[in-house]
């Protein structure tokens, strides 16, 4: 995050000053500079030649924080190439001249009410400034305490109003342990000396003079701190790596895809029920009676052996290195007919099952069969030890000695494979991609409504199965053809769902409309049916308001 973090004072005799400040540096130090996390001789003399600061002349114990010749800290983020170095003033002129402009305004006109708090102000020309302005307790100053700032100074508005809540915060932390160490000091220096019956049993004295003996006092003495600097250092750099980890950018080319927004909302569906698991857990910890010794151990027996096996798609990964790679190479596992068939039942939203003794084999290819289908149209058993029904997942994976019902055996709405240990090594296609993994297996494809040679199929999977059999294409260009792909066919199911569910479109004019999406045929019908189920909460929400709203002004 390229910003600048500092620790300003208002010093009764010098008025507002920057006393420590933290800054970001993505270019390599002045020739000479140091490679450790503490101070070198290179920094020091790149600080004493070029830092633009007040002469020392100018400068009394209560606004200057490093001693005459320290060479500031350095730490370094390996992981970045990025250095944080603080000193008390940037050696930059231009940066000096900012900070020092931020540092005044917010020890004297921009301050919130009541003189402590955060606030916000700044332009395009010096850069916007959060500042935090708070006291010290001091026995020896008017009014037993000294006013400070922590101001953060960047040049993007936007992103230091996102970072607001977290630079409150995290920059109140700071605040609180500073007020915390300087009251400790106070308490017991009134309780040596008391200064407020002191100050009223003694004679008038010129102002002038009473405030020249009480302006030099650093912070350090104030907290009775030696290593303050060197733990500020510390905490400004890591709010800096932290508040510009926090927020990332990203480049969207045009609208977020359907898939984006149904990832979105299952993100949102799992902290909800997340949150909501963590209330009733906590309710339920309350009004729980105390169990007699080793109830614990036979409570632990109740719980679901198979509750793992019902995962959601959209946070399910597979346990090991896949064992298909990818489409194409599971179009040579299958060969070309078994593969097709499969395929086509995944794209007409028919009930995939595979049956094996090997789960990762089986998770394996449930995430390489999903890149066919949209996100909101994936439904996912992994593995289970019982026939689940077609309404609740559209890929099951089933151990060998579950039992399918006849039912769906000869239904055409379902395809099972079957994966045997192969009597010899080859038995199945061998591709040019390394099949060593499945030289043991024999794959199965059967269903009650095999699809015929000569159909002509969804235009979705003539156009896919040209990709894959095209060798001059590598697997991620053909990764790419079939994203595109979704997307061309996800734009044909938006216009036909506002046409037919929003509009009420006749039957006559919705056949002219799928003979200009190009999507007439029967099994082009099917898939736009089962892909209009895809659609997310928000497009849907979204074509329901627009079409109410001109009633609801009218009325």
């Amino acid at each position: 995050m390229n910003a600048i973090v500092a620790l300003c004072h208002f010093c009764e005799l010098h008025g507002p000053r920057t006393l420590f400040c933290t800054e970001v540096l993505h270019a390599p130090l002045p020739k000479g500079a140091g490679n450790g996390d503490s101070p070198g001789q290179g920094e020091q003399a790149s600080a004493e030649s070029s830092s633009p600061g007040p002469k020392k002349s100018d400068m009394c114990e209560g606004c200057r924080s490093l001693a005459a010749g320290h060479p500031g800290y350095i730490s370094h983020d390996k992981e970045t190439s990025i250095k944080y170095v603080s000193h008390q003033h940037p050696n930059h002129p231009q940066l000096f001249s900012i900070v020092r402009q931020a540092c005044v305004r917010s020890l004297s006109c921009e301050v919130c009410p009541g003189r402590e708090g955060p606030i916000f102000f700044g332009d395009e020309q010096h850069g916007f400034v959060f500042s935090h302005t708070f006291f010290i307790k001091d026995s020896l100053a008017r009014g037993f305490q000294r006013w400070y700032s922590i101001i953060a100074i960047m040049m993007d508005r936007i992103y230091l109003i996102n970072s607001w809540p977290f630079l409150l915060g995290k920059i109140r932390g700071i605040i609180d342990e500073l007020q915390g160490k300087a009251l400790k000091v106070f308490e017991a220096e009134q309780f040596g000396c008391p200064q407020r019956a002191q100050r009223m049993n003694t004679a008038f004295t010129p102002f002038l003079h009473q405030r020249n003996g009480n302006a030099a006092r650093s912070l350090t003495s104030l907290t009775s701190d030696d290593n303050l600097w060197a733990c500020l250092h510390t905490s400004f750099a890591w709010l800096l790596k932290a508040c510009g980890s926090r927020l990332t950018e990203k480049l969207l080319e045009g609208a977020p895809t359907e898939d984006t927004l149904v990832q979105m909302e299952k993100l949102a569906d799992l902290e909800e029920e997340s949150e909501s698991w963590d209330n009733s857990e906590a309710e339920e910890e309350e009004k729980a009676p105390v169990l007699p010794e080793g109830a614990e151990g036979q409570e632990l027996t109740k719980c679901p052996t198979d509750f793992s096996l019902h995962l959601d798609c959209g946070n399910w990964q597979p346990r090991k290195l896949s064992v298909f790679k990818s489409l194409r190479h599971m179009r040579q596992v299958l060969g070309a007919p078994s593969f097709r068939m499969l395929a086509w039942h995944v794209l007409m939203g028919n009930q995939v099952i595979w049956k094996s003794r090997d789960a990762d084999l089986v998770q394996s290819a449930f995430e390489i069969l999903r890149t066919m289908l949209p996100v909101g149209c994936v439904r996912i058993i992994p593995y289970s030890n019982q026939y689940e029904e077609a309404y609740r997942c559209n890929f099951l994976g089933l151990s060998p000695h579950v039992q399918i019902p006849s039912h769906v055996l000869s239904s055409e709405f379902a395809v099972v494979v079957e994966v045997h240990t192969a009597t010899r090594s080859s038995l199945h296609p061998v591709g040019c991609e390394d099949d060593q993994s499945l030289s043991k297996y024999e794959f199965v494809v059967t269903s009650g409504s095999p699809v015929a040679a000569d159909r002509v199929g969804p235009t979705i999977l003539n156009k896919m199965e040209a990709a894959l059999t095209n060798q001059n294409l590598s697997v991620d260009v053909v990764d790419q053809c079939l994203v595109c792909l979704k997307e061309e066919w996800m734009n044909k199911v938006k216009v036909l769902f506002k046409f037919t569910k929003v509009d009420s479109r006749p039957k006559e004019d919705t056949q002219k409309l799928l003979s200009i999406l190009g999507a007439s045929e029967e099994d082009n019908v099917k898939l736009l049916k089962f892909w209009m189920t895809g659609l997310s909460k928000t497009y849907k929400s979204h074509l329901m308001s627009t079409v109410r709203s001109p009633t609801a002004s009218a009325s």
